[in-house]
């Protein structure tokens, strides 16, 4: 089922003025309409189990096996590597314990080496080892949200089995050296892994080059369906798998395949390929320009959390001083602006990030900042009234905050 260009809008079309202003999509982008005519038509006409031998389950293995070689090659992974898992969360879990399990079954080791800025998919992750008896450590990272080789150095000793640190942070938007951190891994005979859930689709990661062992990705982070992801495994790493079934995924992770979601999933990752170069030019220059928006409402008093140089084109971890981000994010919500003030997965949370935290920010200059994370639907219109908003909103709490 081929995927063909068609002269659709975005479903996020959403950067009008009158309309919403979708500015989170770390937490999830709008599914792609080519992505979306796929996944129905997959539903009504490609409903058959790939894992039947008749026509119907024959001509979804073709799909299935088709989605695999797309979210592959942007991986730059042999296909026969990569194994569908239904999103990042399960992905991170089946990595980590998976690993670590193999690990210990056969005497090689009990240790996991991570940080302190991870999902929480890793960090509940590392909650569980603990409690299963393995040794973890949590490196800290630097004012910039970096994890030093050095620090991953020091800390692998002779049992250490694994060490993970995501591609780019979800909050901060920080591209960690994922290269460098492989290698000084791979100098004492330890596996690395990366969460590459926000920078797949969007910051080139050829598995090859990178010598990553394990990849986490996820669909609905690159305007595919949500449900889906895959975890990719270098051939050879040895790994437990964690539920048991009808041996689907060469065993890895059985049970029927969400065929609707993985085509979709597939369909994204090719036409991410083709657009990442466009996305990160358009995207990049007007998150900018948005910053500089923002600044001259603000009357320039506005602080960008982590890196500024060295983070994903699209993100702005913003501060603002004497403003209650939650306050903040609820009068944007009213003006049909959508952001966010940390982790769409602990957004209930009324405790302020740990990833601001571990950057050395105090609690209450975490509490007073959010997040801004654009996409494809965004324009300069929709950012020009977004700062609008912010600056009027933010000028209005700190006035208050005087009284």
């Amino acid at each position: 089922m081929p995927v063909k260009e068609k002269k659709r809008p975005a479903v996020d079309a959403g950067a009008r003025v009158g309309g919403p202003v979708y500015l989170d999509h770390s937490a999830t982008t709008p599914v792609d309409p080519e992505v979306a005519d796929l996944v129905h038509r997959v539903m009504l006409e490609g409903w058959g189990n790939p894992s039947s031998k008749y026509k119907p389950g024959n001509a979804a293995k073709i799909v299935l096996e088709r989605s695999r070689e797309r979210v592959a090659n942007l991986l730059g992974a042999p296909k026969e590597d990569v194994f569908f898992t239904s999103g990042g969360t399960e992905s991170d879990n089946l990595a980590i314990f998976g690993v670590m399990e193999a690990a210990r079954d056969a005497g090689r080791g009990d240790h996991f080496i991570t940080d302190a800025i991870e999902h929480s998919a890793v960090l509940h992750t590392v909650d569980a080892l603990r409690e299963d008896g393995f040794r973890v450590t949590v490196l800290p990272v630097t004012a910039g949200g970096f994890v030093e080789p050095d620090a991953l150095r020091d800390a692998i000793d002779d049992r250490t089995v694994l060490a993970s640190v995501m591609h780019v942070n979800n909050e901060i938007g920080t591209i960690e050296p994922i290269r460098e951190l492989a290698a000084v891994a791979h100098e004492r005979g330890v596996l690395f892994h990366t969460d590459a859930v926000q920078s797949f689709g969007k910051e080139a990661l050829d598995v090859r080059e990178s010598e990553v062992d394990l990849v986490s990705v996820s669909s609905h982070k690159i305007y595919g369906p949500k449900g889906v992801g895959a975890l990719y495994i270098r051939h050879g790493v040895e790994i437990r798998p964690r539920q048991f079934g009808g041996g689907q995924e060469r065993g890895i992770r059985t049970g029927t395949e969400n065929m609707p979601g993985i085509a979709g999933f597939g369909a994204a990752a090719e036409l991410c390929g083709e657009r990442m170069d466009a996305d990160r030019e358009r995207i990049g220059a007007l998150c900018d320009r948005f910053l500089g928006w923002i600044r001259d409402e603000c009357g320039g008093d506005v602080l960008v959390n982590g890196s500024r140089e060295n983070r994903i084109y699209l993100n702005l971890n913003l501060r603002f001083p004497d403003v209650e981000g939650e306050s903040l994010l609820l009068a944007l919500d009213l003006d049909g602006i959508a952001v966010s003030t940390g982790s769409a997965c602990s957004s209930g949370s009324t405790e302020p990030s740990h990833v601001l935290l571990a950057l050395g920010l105090s609690e209450q200059e975490a509490h007073s900042s959010i997040r801004l994370t654009l996409g494809r639907g965004n324009d300069e219109v929709g950012l020009r009234y977004a700062a609008e908003c912010i600056g009027r909103h933010v000028r209005r709490l700190r006035e208050m905050a005087a009284w």
